[in-house]
């Protein structure tokens, strides 16, 4: 028999320990203690009440114990809607979403309040369902629950995720108040989908309005001016994070390391990541990748074998990275290594995305015959990726027969992708082969598809200028045109003749001269060297692969001018210096 004074101790602790979980403060002890209380409780038969039980599943959830969580919610008889969100939100944290949508789908409407709400439409938004979100926040209007900044927010995101950017920007504009996050989200959403330029003027926007950014929507702007190659931006809004004391943000810091890559000063990022004072392996991919783009190979190899000395495991990124650097750089066995490293010590299995750059890699060292083999045991059916980097492959090598049966593949699962027809007609026009030329430019014709059209742009004078092939649109074109005849004559004095192999038309000789004098590479490189400071590297960005003639006639004009010229062209950088390149021809 228990005296008095035992069964008040007992009774006073089990009252402490509950005052204790009611806390909402979260420490250490707190999963401890919820199984101390649930223990207790179930061993002496007291019933639990909502809040303390709601205060069990929150810490359960918070210390990662869901199946705990998810046991003592389901002994609850009618589990209120602060339980059920707690659920929905833990399982959406912990990429669970089927399971959340079990807890929601099991929740009567009457039950739903705008929170309820909001935690599953995060839940489709962390699994990249963006309809999902979009379905559910229409639900939840007819259902008549009023959105709150918190909804627009994780739906914005939905759409963002989506690629939806019209939508996503309807609801921003809908939005009565806008936070900080919704404009950090927009700002983000708008870089990553290519939208580059509203997303640096949504910046200042925001600014304008009085909100002070924060890191996450400093590099959303960063990432815009990596697009856009907008390196002057880019040092701005460098400077103005260490203003405001973010120089610590990872997140930042990563958009960094890629913006300065993307705009051709990969020492500027080499040093942003030796001085970093924390990196993840974000960092090491976003510093791998530019040191590929840039064709120092080697570095990237170096830097990956750094990365595992440090005990940072490499993921599916890593790979691309270090798989693209070795296929720019012509490091085949490296390749070779670390493709079969992916599964047999890391054990990730390779994607189609990685099968294509060992492709690349393959087909640009000449290797066809070992490129046909990898396609052969592939553990799935070769997609588009793989027969576009095979056909690249050929073109640059000259590779007829093996380009018509990949194009051939291409038109099969692609058919309105231009850049099929464009590199097969390329192919034979470096033939001679007129005829075919225009049967592929007839069948492209006939599936109503459309070539993108190159152009080119450098950043002068405070403002990005565009110069399409044979530009007439540009104020200063005449100007333009008439440098770049001087440079001509100069060029030729030191051995430069304009190899017409590229003219993709059948024309005269003459006609061949000028067609190519026109590409869009050199209009702005000429209109860089005109308007930039004397000295000053000239740098051009260009959404196409640049055109070997192009290449050959840049390396002249750089050592005519004696200036480095950057060019950025739609797989990576050149750059030309004293009448070289650092690709080194291999590209």
């Amino acid at each position: 028999m228990n005296c008095p004074n035992t069964v008040g101790a007992v009774a006073s602790r089990y009252a402490f320990l509950l005052q204790q979980l009611c806390s909402p403060r979260q420490t250490p002890l707190s999963a401890y203690l919820a199984r101390t209380v649930h223990a207790h409780a179930v061993a002496s038969g007291f019933n639990l009440r909502g809040p303390i039980l709601n205060r069990l599943i929150d810490i359960y959830c918070k210390s990662g114990r869901l199946r705990h969580a998810r046991l003592l919610f389901d002994e609850i008889p009618h589990p209120d809607i602060v339980a059920r969100t707690t659920m929905v939100t833990a399982y959406s944290a912990t990429g669970n979403v089927n399971l959340a949508r079990e807890v929601f789908g099991g929740t009567p409407k009457g039950m739903r309040d705008t929170v309820f709400y909001n935690a599953m439409i995060t839940a489709h938004s962390h699994d990249n369902d963006g309809n999902a979100a979009i379905r559910l926040f229409c639900e939840m209007q007819r259902d008549g629950f009023r959105p709150d900044n918190f909804t627009f927010t994780s739906v914005i995101s939905a759409y963002v995720n989506s690629g939806r950017m019209n939508e996503a920007k309807e609801i921003f504009q809908e939005m009565p108040e806008k936070n900080l996050l919704t404009w950090a989200v927009m700002i983000a959403g708008l870089a990553q989908n290519g939208l580059g330029e509203e997303s640096l003027k949504l910046f200042n926007l925001m600014k304008l309005q009085g909100f002070q950014p924060c890191d996450y929507a400093f590099a959303g702007a960063i990432t815009s001016c990596a697009a856009l190659g907008s390196l002057k931006s880019g040092r701005q809004l460098h400077s103005q994070l260490i203003r405001l004391g973010f120089e610590c943000s990872l997140s930042a810091g990563n958009a960094l390391i890629t913006m300065y890559g993307r705009c051709g000063v990969v020492g500027d990022a080499r040093n942003l990541f030796l001085t970093m004072s924390f990196v993840d392996s974000v960092s090491w991919n976003a510093m791998i990748a530019a040191l590929g783009q840039h064709g120092h190979g080697v570095q990237a190899v170096e830097l990956f074998e750094e990365m595992l000395k440090e005990g940072i495991l490499p993921d599916r990124i890593t790979f691309l990275t270090v798989l693209s650097a070795c296929s720019h750089a012509g490091l085949v066995e490296e390749g070779h290594r670390y493709f079969d490293a992916m599964h047999d010590i890391y054990g990730i299995t390779p994607g189609e995305d990685h099968y294509a750059r060992m492709v690349d890699l393959l087909c640009r060292a000449g290797k066809f015959s070992d490129a046909n083999d990898m396609i052969g045991k592939m553990p799935f059916q070769p997609g588009p990726q793989i027969w576009e980097a095979f056909l690249a492959g050929c073109r640059n090598h000259g590779n007829m027969e093996l380009g018509i049966q990949a194009a051939e593949r291409l038109f099969e699962m692609i058919p309105q992708n231009d850049g099929t027809y464009i590199l097969l007609s390329n192919m034979y026009a470096a033939k001679g082969l007129w005829d075919n030329v225009s049967r592929v430019r007839k069948l492209m014709r006939d599936q109503g598809v459309k070539k993108e059209p190159a152009c080119s742009w450098v950043e002068a004078e405070n403002k990005f200028h565009v110069f399409m092939v044979d530009d007439t649109a540009h104020p200063e074109v005449n100007a333009v045109y008439s440098y770049l005849k001087q440079l001509v004559l100069e060029m030729r004095k030191l051995g430069y003749v304009p190899d017409t192999r590229f003219v993709l038309h059948d024309m005269e000789s003459d006609q061949k001269e000028h067609a190519i004098s026109t590409h869009s590479e050199k209009l702005a490189v000429a209109f860089g060297l005109l308007k930039l400071p004397r000295g000053a590297t000239v740098r051009v960005f260009k959404n196409l692969r640049i055109c070997g003639d192009c290449h050959n006639a840049i390396k002249y004009i750089s050592k005519v001018v004696g200036r480095e010229i950057v060019v950025r062209d739609g797989k990576r950088f050149h750059h030309f210096k004293d009448g070289e390149c650092s690709c080194r021809n291999y590209w």
